[in-house]
């Protein structure tokens, strides 16, 4: 498998205007623009690509689509997260036989789940593929917290369980999570507001909408890190700041796409219940843009 680290990119799904389908056209030529750009692996159907909010078609076509486009070039790791253990072994085996490197679980919840259960969720699906499994913690979209002590359990008891993303935006956990596992798990920062101080904590990577709109900055940022030029590093997160503070306030599916609008590259209206980014959004982002 090869090796995921650096800018993630997550790019967003993109609908029909008429047809009120997936974009297959927009996606594809997105997508190919985040690789050529320099990012390290894709990442589709997250929080920012709508997944909660796709049927299983569409869902398919979206990894079909998504891996066609990036043709091998970089590692793709396709979120697979669904309410239903079943249906996320279904999806997690497609993006498996399509090509997918990874797959990334969210474990999502109406009933809150135990430890137990959600031990339960991803050794099943664990089983059932034969790829890495990447464990994403965000408890704002999930409605389930998991520790750093449950994610290193669950890393040292599922075999294919290499990987966690963390998004709740609390530094001490992924410090916590490197602690545990003796620096044998690799953990993705997932906070955009964050993502600098992450890095220099050992983060593997960035997982960030903030390619579809701004790439070289966020791969200039991981650059210096690993170079150890923090004084770089610093100035680029300081630049990048107000425009990732105001993606993740306003929504990533929702501004992204706006954004990608004002840039010329119209991608749709966010799936209801998300509704587009009202003028005054609008108006800030174009703000934002113009002064980068």
């Amino acid at each position: 498998m090869p090796t995921i680290h650096g800018i993630i990119a997550y790019p967003i799904t993109p609908f029909d205007s008429d047809s009120g389908g997936i974009d297959t056209g927009a996606l594809s030529a997105l997508v190919d623009r985040l690789v050529s750009s320099g990012v390290h692996a894709i990442a589709p159907l997250g929080s920012t690509g709508e997944l909660a909010y796709l049927d299983e078609p569409e869902f398919d076509t979206v990894v079909d689509t998504t891996i066609a486009a990036v043709d091998g070039r970089v590692p793709v790791v396709v979120g697979v997260s669904d309410l239903t253990t079943a249906k996320t072994i279904r999806r997690a085996q497609y993006a498996e036989k399509a090509g997918a490197d990874a797959v990334m679980i969210l474990p999502v919840s109406y009933w809150k789940l135990t430890e137990r259960e959600i031990v339960a969720h991803y050794t099943s699906i664990g089983e059932s593929i034969g790829i890495p499994i990447m464990a994403y913690n965000n408890p704002a979209t999930s409605g389930i917290d998991m520790s750093p002590e449950l994610l290193v359990a669950m890393f040292e008891t599922i075999d294919n369980l290499t990987m966690v993303k963390e998004s709740t935006g609390d530094l001490s956990r992924m410090q916590r999570i490197d602690k545990l596992s003796g620096g044998q798990l690799p953990f993705y920062n997932g906070s955009n507001p964050l993502v600098l101080d992450a890095l220099r904590a050992g983060a593997s990577g960035w997982c960030t909408a903030a390619p579809c709109l701004r790439p070289q900055p966020c791969i200039d940022l991981y650059d210096a890190v690993r170079a150890g030029d923090l004084d770089k590093a610093q100035k680029i997160y300081d630049e990048l700041k107000p425009l990732l503070e105001f993606i993740v306030a306003g929504g990533l599916a929702t501004t992204v796409k706006a954004g990608l609008e004002l840039l010329g590259a119209g991608v749709g209206d966010p799936r209801r219940p998300l509704l587009p980014l009202d003028d005054a959004g609008r108006a800030r982002l174009r703000e934002l843009l113009a002064e980068a």
